[in-house]
């Protein structure tokens, strides 16, 4: 390695990513190649150092597989900035096993992180907590260390534990302050400030209190039973029932729930349910149908009783029946949700975070566009979708995550 590859190296270790560029910008060898593409990505100009980080693995070849390993996980990285979720992980965990070969136990953890952080990102919570748990911090580098523990705080926060999540995040501060790298201290520090907004919304008596994620925990830790307008499903103590699926049920389950302890009648739930004010008597027996149904699904929590308006809901064990509300209202929270991280999403990636089809979420951000919550930049295949931060409060529990709290 040369003295300017050297140097080019370090600057871009500290975050220096002008420094790294002043010494390599005019070369085209497959190292310097390399680092100005990881340079372009400190920078933030992702397209151009995917584009310089894949001229470099070709010019390495199978010779230098080393070498070609360090960039396929570096191309992963801004695939991860760029929110292109799409590709296969089968190269990046090819390129970790060829790090680990050859001894390179730094790039090799990297690989294992950027996998761990994009299961993250698509709400497949279990799978990124298996990928985390084999990752070894043991003697690594600090910078990767502060990576490794936001990983394990996001996780935490995730599944609402907050107390691991505060652990995790004084170790990553440690760490961001020995790596001494300014978007590591940054990220750390905007992950604290999470923990001190609003989350969600609890609705009482015709009024709301605003939540942080410690006072949800305590909430859902406590003897009542939660209509969990976040995740769409009932928490009573440790039993959980999932109603994603089933947005009819959720709807009448939250009408009930924010009437407690008093009744529904029948024409508010079916406006609330089936989205009419012209109720008949098919409507009628629709909602006695979708009532037995939920009668079912949440009877060892609840009994929901007929009344001569409607129907009351009725706690088996709980004292009380609170609604948890996002702290943003609207179809598309969610959506607003994973735009609100400040990163560029193509569609492709959004319907795979959500779960949706692209259409599904074509439609979704043309009306979010025309209301003036998210705009677009680029044509076709390259556009890309963005929304401004969302300082006021943190969207933790609206992110996708198919699994109940734990």
């Amino acid at each position: 390695m040369d003295s300017l590859i050297a140097a080019a190296a370090r600057a871009l270790a500290s975050g220096d990513a002008l420094g790294a560029l002043k010494r390599v910008a005019l070369r085209h060898d497959p190292p310097a190649l390399a680092l100005r593409g990881i340079a372009m990505a400190q920078l933030g100009e992702y397209p151009r150092a995917r584009e310089l980080l894949k001229r470099a693995a070709r010019a390495f070849g199978t010779h230098e597989e080393l070498s070609r390993a360090r960039c396929v996980v570096a191309e992963a990285e801004v695939a991860l900035a760029m929110r292109d979720l799409g590709g296969s992980p089968r190269s990046l965990a090819s390129a970790s096993a060829t790090l680990d070969a050859h001894g390179d136990r730094a790039n090799a953890l990297q690989a294992r992180l950027i996998g761990a952080r994009r299961l993250l990102l698509l709400g497949r919570l279990d799978e990124g907590s298996d990928a985390l748990a084999r990752v070894d911090a043991r003697g690594m580098p600090p910078s990767l260390a502060a990576v490794a523990e936001l990983t394990a705080a996001e996780l935490a926060l995730r599944s609402l534990r907050t107390g691991p999540a505060q652990a995790a995040l004084a170790r990553a501060h440690e760490a961001a302050d020995r790596a001494r790298v300014p978007a590591l201290q940054a990220e750390v520090a905007e992950m604290r400030a999470a923990l001190d907004r609003p989350a969600a919304r609890r609705l009482f008596a015709g009024a709301e209190q605003a939540l942080r994620l410690d006072e949800i925990a305590a909430l859902l830790d406590s003897d009542a039973l939660v209509v969990d307008a976040c995740r769409r499903g009932l928490r009573d103590g440790d039993a959980w029932q999932p109603l994603a699926r089933r947005p009819v049920l959720f709807a009448l389950a939250r009408a009930l729930a924010e009437a407690w302890p008093g009744d529904v009648d029948r024409e508010t739930l079916i406006a609330c349910a089936f989205r009419t004010r012209r109720p008949n008597e098919s409507h009628r027996a629709r909602l006695r149908v979708e009532i037995g149904r939920l009668r079912t699904l949440i009877s060892e929590m609840a009994r929901i009783e007929a009344t001569p308006q409607g129907f009351v809901l009725k706690p088996r064990r709980a004292r009380a029946v609170v609604v948890l509300a996002p702290p943003i209202d609207g179809d598309q929270a969610s959506l607003v949700a994973l735009l609100a991280d400040g990163a560029a999403w193509s569609t492709s990636a959004l319907a795979l975070a959500l779960g949706a089809s692209q259409r599904t979420v074509q439609r979704a951000l043309a009306e979010l566009e025309a209301a003036g919550r998210v705009r677009s930049i680029g044509r076709a295949r390259a556009r890309r979708w963005l929304s401004p931060p969302l300082a006021e409060f943190t969207t933790i529990l609206l992110l996708p995550a198919p699994f109940p709290i734990e």
